[in-house]
């Protein structure tokens, strides 16, 4: 195969043309869906270049300048015009079959439905053009279909025209979209649905329609979507001042979808996961997760839509920005601590080893093979972090006026992080010169710190120093702010503040403190980086008990938790019997039974850190005797704590609310997991649920304790839900959850089960995506069949769906810190792969750079 070749931020050049107007005519009909695409052409300064269109998977009919026809050649994906006019309009003419393409980009059918995925680079893949952030383009669309079998035609901004064609059974409609857009944000929906209305009244008095469309029969699970659609415009208007401006927002929800939703301009293209939710289907997750997610996709159309990119290399100046916005929203509406908590997983149990792993980037990588390897945790959540910093840094007041500057100075325009740093500096006058280095450095900083205590000058001192290594580079100090809090020994708070970390090495002194505090350092994550400070098992216990965050007090949890695993590790290495500290249970048991602490924390603090969360605590792990020692560790504290356990359980039972339910069920399984006394309780819970967080609590639990009435309760599960994929999605992952040695003989077997197909990226993240990112010990098998089995897997699905294979390979390029036998298997898996001679850039990117680091 031809290597697929890098691009570098370095290079980019801004374009030789721009398109100020497109008429988009689409006659949708299966294989010959013709598209005709007339472009106002601009060239840009004094030159006499071709102008060059990239196009991909299309058959190009014809191409016209000016209504005549012209010269033009095709080399691989480009159209290359030669013309020497200054103002032109360009018509090409193209021809494709949305039905054969199974990638799931540009325009393609789910479940009967016309629909289209444009980000980063789908819109090649509708019709050749300049297909690039920084061209922006007044788009107007004609979309023609069959009437019986698609009467909703849809695309973006306001609809103008509708009406019948000369065929009856045809009918047509024009869209226009005053706002100037990338291609990247097009879309176009066609297809037979139900229809949720309702409306939103601006701040200003403006009245909006609201539209959800979902598959026939799911009416009743769209409203949640919709209210929470509502939640998010107000949010948005009352925190950030910012209004919607166009007469019509639209949600459509598709099963076949690589993302989980796309926020194109009016029309927001979303996974059905993210939209249909009724109780009886739909756990409290979901219903977060869909509120996040229609707020996400909304703030986009001011950062992202009205503000966009100028190049994929600025991706996190959406995204990261998006996401910082989404999670206030989240916290704004609930609990704080508990979504600070989540956050936080994400970044240290995926974005850390991101860091650490062969796709290492900053959140502006300096180079792509694939742009859409880059849709990362690096580039959203680190992003997203490092916007969290900057809030920190510049405060609320400060932070909404750098906001109202970027607007005023770029509504309509692409640009880079750069120019939203330069607003946040000119509205606050605060220099943000060091602190801009987070944009171009990799890797994930370490902050050691060590104090020291004077008791004749009752003076106490913090000593910070800070180091980030990437693939073997050290990186320049970073501004850090680094949130702290000094408790006393009866749990009053010292000090509490935030210390700007700019040195290699700084030291914090503190006056006039009676005796030795108890830091509470990095408070609610504060800065993206590693902390390193030696806490003793007294001063964890401490903070559980007295932190002023609840973050931090989840944070002490996880340490006590962590410590007592590695300690009976470095036990069974030294062949010595495992134990666990009294004080460890005790603080356990005073969490669980603290009636003063939320519900939904302490089913925080119980999900204890899985596997996959050690090993990112550690540079190498020996896996088999870190599972002796988790599983040691878990149970030791679940048998302790077992009547206190079953005493919570009992009372949680007629409470009905979220955090109940989180506190109940991780009781559940906790208790499932030492003692079958209780089976009949797990059982009743899901005779009786009401809802499916309970039926999936119970369920859970079963498989976490490998109950016998476990086999019973997934077919009864199975047989009551064969015909809702998503909750079929459930049952899967709970399939794949198993720590059974026949798992994976399980998982091959299911992908022959009637709600299976690998054509539906839901269905192949549900079950093998979950085995391979959630399964720890199964999927790293010493024998390497999971290895093996993944392998095949992506072989299958570079041809079919390079993106979703691309996103599932990551545990297998993340070999670095197993034993050598393991690094050997999954070496030997990526040669596999390298070796195929139809590889697509999506895998031999990942595959190459993994190589390229053993």
């Amino acid at each position: 195969m031809t290597q697929a070749q890098a691009k570098h931020l370095k290079d980019y050049q801004a374009p030789l043309f721009t398109i100020s107007h497109i008429e988009l005519d689409f006659d949708l009909k299966g294989a010959d869906t013709q598209v005709i695409a007339k472009s106002k052409v601009q060239r840009i300064g004094e030159h006499n270049e071709a102008l060059i269109l990239v196009g991909e998977q299309i058959q190009l009919q014809s191409v016209l300048i000016d209504g005549e026809k012209t010269n033009y050649k095709q080399e691989n994906t480009q159209l290359i015009i030669e013309t020497e006019l200054n103002e032109f309009e360009l018509t090409v003419v193209t021809k494709q079959d949305p039905e054969a393409n199974s990638s799931l980009e540009g325009l393609y059918m789910s479940d009967g439905a016309y629909c289209t995925q444009c980000e980063a680079e789908g819109f090649r893949r509708i019709t050749y053009f300049l297909d690039r952030p920084d061209v922006l383009a007044i788009y107007s669309v004609r979309v023609e279909a069959d009437k019986a079998a698609f009467p909703y035609l849809l695309s973006n901004g306001n609809l103008i025209e509708q009406g019948s064609c000369d065929d009856e059974n045809r009918h047509f409609v024009r869209w226009q979209d005053p706002f100037p857009k990338p291609s990247y944000l097009f879309a176009l929906v066609a297809g037979d649905f139900d229809l949720l209305e309702d409306k939103f009244i601006t701040k200003s008095g403006r009245e909006v329609k609201l539209q959800v469309f979902v598959d026939k029969g799911n009416l009743h699970k769209a409203n949640h979507a919709i209210v929470s659609l509502q939640k998010s415009m107000a949010w948005d208007e009352s925190r950030f001042d910012l209004e919607y401006d166009l007469d019509i927002y639209m949600i459509v929800a598709v099963d076949f979808f690589n993302m989980g939703a796309m926020e194109n301009k009016g029309l927001n293209v979303f996974n059905t996961k993210y939209v249909l939710a009724d109780t009886a289907s739909a756990t409290d997750d979901d219903y977060h997760g869909i509120e996040s997610v229609v707020g996400h996709e909304y703030f986009h159309n001011w950062t992202g839509n009205r503000v966009t990119c100028r190049d994929w290399f600025q991706l996190s100046l959406k995204e990261g920005l998006t996401v910082f916005r989404d999670q206030e929203f989240s916290s704004d509406l609930g609990s704080r601590a508990v979504n600070r908590i989540q956050a936080i997983r994400v970044m240290k149990n995926q974005q850390f080893a991101e860091d650490a792993g062969p796709m290492s980037h900053p959140i502006r990588p300096e180079s792509v093979i694939e742009m859409n390897n880059f849709y990362t945790v690096t580039v959203y959540n680190k992003g997203a972090e490092v916007i969290r910093m900057m809030h920190t840094i510049l405060g609320e007041k400060n932070f909404q006026l750098g906001m109202k500057c970027y607007f005023k100075r770029h509504d309509g325009q692409a640009v880079t992080c750069d120019d939203f740093v330069n607003a946040m500096e000119s509205a606050s006058g605060i220099d943000l010169a060091q602190f801009r280095r987070w944009y171009s450095q990799a890797g994930t900083p370490t902050v050691q710190v060590s104090d020291q205590y004077n008791a004749a000058t009752k003076q106490y001192q913090l000593t910070v120093k800070q180091s980030v290594v990437s693939q073997g580079k050290t990186g320049a100090a970073l501004h850090i702010p680094f949130s702290i809090e000094l408790l006393d020994s009866q749990g009053a708070s010292i000090a509490n503040q935030v210390l700007d970390v700019k040195q290699a090495e700084q030291t914090f002194i503190f006056e006039n403190v009676a005796a030795l505090p108890i830091p509470s350092l990095l408070q609610d994550f504060s800065a993206p980086v590693r902390l390193d400070y030696q806490f003793n098992v007294d001063q964890l216990v401490h903070l559980t008990r007295y932190a002023s965050s609840e973050v931090a007090r989840w944070e002490a949890s996880v340490g006590l938790f962590s410590q007592a695993v590695w300690q009976n590790v470095s036990s069974l290495e030294a062949k010595e019997t495992m134990h666990l500290d009294a004080r460890v249970i005790e603080a356990i048991r005073g969490i669980v039974l603290d009636d003063g602490i939320d519900k939904a924390l302490v089913a925080e603090i119980l999900a204890f850190p899985t596997a996959a969360a050690l090993i990112e605590q550690v540079e190498s792990v020996n896996l088999d005797k870190l599972a002796a020692a988790r599983e040691f560790v878990v149970n030791e504290i679940s048998e302790a704590c077992l009547d206190e356990l079953v005493t919570r359980y009992r009372s949680l039972i007629k409470e009905d609310d979220a955090a109940s339910r989180a506190f109940k069920n991780i009781c559940l399984s906790l208790i499932s997991k030492v003692s079958s006394e209780y089976e009949d309780l797990v059982t009743k819970q899901y005779q009786d649920a009401s809802n499916m967080t309970d039926s999936l609590g119970a369920l859970k639990a079963a498989v976490c304790g490998q109950l016998t009435c476990q086999p019973s309760l997934m077919q009864d599960f199975e047989q009551k839900w064969l015909t809702t994929p998503l909750v079929m999605d459930k049952w899967f992952s709970l399939q794949a959850s198993q720590n059974t040695d026949d798992v994976l003989e399980v998982i091959k077997g299911l992908t022959e089960h009637e709600s299976f197909s690998f054509n539906n990226p839901n269905r192949v993240r549900s079950l093998i995506g979950f085995f391979v990112a959630a399964n720890t010990y199964q999927f790293h098998d010493a024998s390497g069949k999971g290895y093996d089995y993944l392998t095949d897997v992506l072989i299958k699905l570079n041809e079919l769906n390079p993106q979703i294979a691309a996103r599932m390979i990551t545990p297998l390029i993340q070999f670095s810190k197993f034993d050598d036998k393991r690094q050997q298997l999954m070496k030997a898996s990526l040669l596999r792969l390298k070796a195929l001679p139809n590889l697509s850039k999506d895998l031999f990117e990942k595959v190459d750079k993994a190589l390229e680091q053993a």
